[in-house]
């Protein structure tokens, strides 16, 4: 493998943390990884409702935090959660200085939504439905004009590099196919976005399929609570792949849930109903779907016409699907959104590798135990960002010290294997089957032995062997937790779920142990 050497930090991804991270490490020399044009594979471009922050009285940063835990089921770090909470409203100050146009009043207030399980209206929105395309496109226009930023698109990650016992670099191939190079570098972070693709049914951009968490688990990085897999209670169910998202925002406005017959279902599941945590109400929509009821969200009452402008993304989505939501509820499905899990790091966004960082949904840091809080995924990417920025320049040393770092050419590649689309589907399909919305024991034995199967089909194909690797690790970890917490739900554990609870913390080798355990048992 051809090897070229630069004096630039490596991010691999180009969502909202790697950007942040980006601009945050300026001067010093970067070298920003896309696989698709800047702004239109990123998860956090899809992201609707907004930025979960502190920004009005009677709401307080405790308040924020004391909801982040208890919506995360008794594993939330809670010392992770007081510290995010409290940065929270000075990075809504830095993007909106960025460009970042949110949603304000006359007198120059901050407009705030109301999201599930949030005692107050604390999210911060861009057009009601637009906010990470938005806060994307501000972020974009800032890094073109960074001239220490030197962006690399169509170029994906596939492997990372070490030296003496610390990561060294990245292995890089062009995003279309073709045999990869390694690029060496002084650190590396990843802010690759997560693992919904894994799932047949998602939110999330078709290429986002665990492979950034996956080739760090394939170099031996600790992963955390992988099982933790938050499911869209309200993703559009319109046979299209992948899902629009019909977003939370619109259940703050009123929206209500009701199924086929019109009966409004989340009566008696919750208190809050349709604004209980995302797991309760996705494991309803789950089984009104499994039960042919065809559930909805019906808009009508609550917003009527005003959807239209309030929610253009939304309103866009339906029109495609020949839906009129301020005349007919949409149909929904819970789809894979969010995972919790991911590259165990610590406060300072370091992995169990030296050399490593991590940030944005590839990592788990602690705020989002069993169940995320809504809107809390964009905050955690921006606090950890920055974070990760301060410790790697820490780590490196005074910018202005080092030697300017030339532009980067990557040579042309030969043909490599591509994951053949007969096994992604497969995969997929297999997680659904038993790692999805409910889960148990069986299901998810014949999950890890199918995902097993998938491997040994290609082999050779590193594309292909990053997703397994993920899914093994979420199924290996459900397999492992036998009770139910949060977006984990086991239909066959036999005991009540204490209030509070572990985190979990696998390598790969421990995941592929168990898979191979169930290899050698008969099914």
């Amino acid at each position: 493998m051809q090897e070229i050497s630069t004096g630039r930090v490596v991010i691999v991804g180009a969502g909202l943390a790697a950007l942040y991270a980006a601009l945050a490490l300026a001067p010093r020399p970067v070298l920003l990884v896309s696989p698709d044009p800047l702004g239109s594979g990123a998860s956090s471009a899809w992201a609707q409702g907004g930025v979960a922050a502190a920004m009005a009285q009677p709401d307080s940063p405790e308040a924020h935090a004391a909801d982040t835990l208890r919506a995360g089921a008794g594993i939330v770090d809670a010392e992770v959660a007081r510290a995010v909470t409290r940065e929270a409203r000075d990075h809504i100050l830095t993007l909106t200085d960025l460009g970042a146009p949110f949603d304000r009043d006359a007198a120059g207030g901050y407009l705030l939504s109301r999201e599930a399980a949030h005692a107050f209206a604390r999210v911060v929105r861009v057009r009601g439905d637009q906010a990470g395309a938005e806060i994307m496109r501000a972020l974009a226009a800032q890094l073109r004009q960074t001239p220490s930023v030197h962006l690399l698109e169509g170029w994906l990650a596939t492997g990372l590099r070490s030296a003496a016992g610390r990561v060294s670099g990245v292995e890089l191939a062009p995003s279309g196919g073709g045999a990869p190079v390694a690029v060496t570098a002084p650190a590396v972070l990843l802010a690759g976005g997560g693992s919904g693709g894994l799932f047949a049914l998602t939110t999330n951009p078709a290429r986002i399929r665990g492979q950034v968490a996956g080739l760090a688990a394939r170099a031996g990085a600790v992963m955390a609570d992988m099982e933790f897999v938050q499911f869209h209670p309200t993703a559009m169910d319109i046979g299209l792949d992948p899902a629009p998202l019909a977003t939370e925002a619109l259940r703050g406005e009123g929206a209500v849930l009701i199924n086929r017959l019109g009966e409004r279902f989340m009566d008696g599941q919750h208190p809050d109903r349709e604004l209980a945590p995302r797991d309760v109400v996705a494991r309803a929509v789950y089984a009104q779907s499994r039960a042919g009821m065809r559930p909805m969200l019906d808009t009508r009452a609550a917003l009527g016409d005003r959807i239209h402008q309030e929610f253009p993304g939304v309103a866009a989505a339906c029109a495609r699907a020949g839906i009129d939501p301020a005349q007919q509820p949409i149909p929904v499905a819970a789809a894979a959104h969010y995972h919790m899990g991911g590259i165990e790091t610590d406060a300072a966004g370091r992995s169990s590798l030296r050399g490593l960082w991590a940030c944005g949904e590839v990592a788990s840091t602690g705020l989002h135990g069993a169940n995320r809080l809504a809107s809390n995924g964009l905050l955690e990417a921006l606090v950890y960002a920055r974070r990760c920025a301060t410790d790697m320049a820490a780590a490196l040393g005074e910018a202005s010290g080092a030697p300017e770092a030339p532009e980067l050419t990557l040579p042309q590649t030969g043909p490599a294997e591509v994951p053949d689309p007969a096994l992604v589907a497969r995969l997929r399909a297999a997680m659904t089957a038993g790692a999805g919305v409910t889960r148990d024991a069986s299901g998810l034995s014949a999950c890890l032995r199918e995902i097993a199967a998938v491997e040994a089909a290609q082999p050779h194909c590193t594309a292909l062997r990053n997703m397994t690797a993920t899914a093994t690790l979420i199924a290996a970890a459900a397999l492992a937790r036998t009770e139910s917490r949060g977006a984990h739900f086991r239909s066959d554990a036999t005991q009540e779920t204490a209030e509070t609870g572990s985190r979990s913390r696998m390598t790969l080798t421990e995941a592929l142990r168990l898979r191979d355990t169930l290899q050698k048992e008969p099914a």
